[in-house]
């Protein structure tokens, strides 16, 4: 079994010197580190690692997604941060819509009618917004655990 939670590592400096003020620093590479003199912390958190999605029930939009990631040749982690990714967005409501940006459906796009280039029954039908969104993503973000990456690290995709 896989552990898919996100990677952590943290360092904590015991007592030492006093220095006046404190320092906070992120870095790039998603390092963080606090120094307050009589003591030092920092942690490296590692995104696009999601929770594992488990097996999807037969004729879902999940197993829909699940079967075309597959075809892409993308493992099942790559499938665990699909699910993860779109249960935040719209929880797999083919009919979401957010009221304050206008985007729609399953993968939230904005607008929704961008979705009508993968079938005209775009507004209505799980299977055409999963290609529409797959395709966005492997766009975008090269796969799905590069757009769970970029919404963990900025809240959105």
């Amino acid at each position: 079994m896989t552990d898919h939670s996100p990677v952590m590592a943290m360092e904590v400096s015991a007592p030492g010197p006093q220095a006046p003020g404190q320092e906070v620093l992120a870095t790039d590479d998603y390092v963080s580190s606090i120094d307050r003199g009589e003591w030092k912390t920092s942690q490296l958190v590692a995104y696009g690692v999601a929770p594992a999605a488990g097996t999807p029930d037969p004729g879902s939009a999940k197993a829909i997604a699940r079967e075309m990631v597959e075809a892409r040749g993308w493992g099942s982690a790559q499938y665990d941060c699909l699910v993860a990714l779109w249960n935040k967005e719209s929880g797999w409501n083919v009919y979401a819509h957010n009221r304050s940006s206008g985007a729609y459906g399953i993968p939230q796009a904005l607008p929704g009618s961008k979705m009508a280039v993968a079938g005209a029954d775009w507004a209505t039908n799980p299977r055409t917004q999963i290609t529409w969104g797959l395709a966005y993503i492997t766009g975008r973000y090269g796969n799905p655990c590069g757009a769970w990456e970029h919404s963990q690290r900025v809240g959105w995709y």
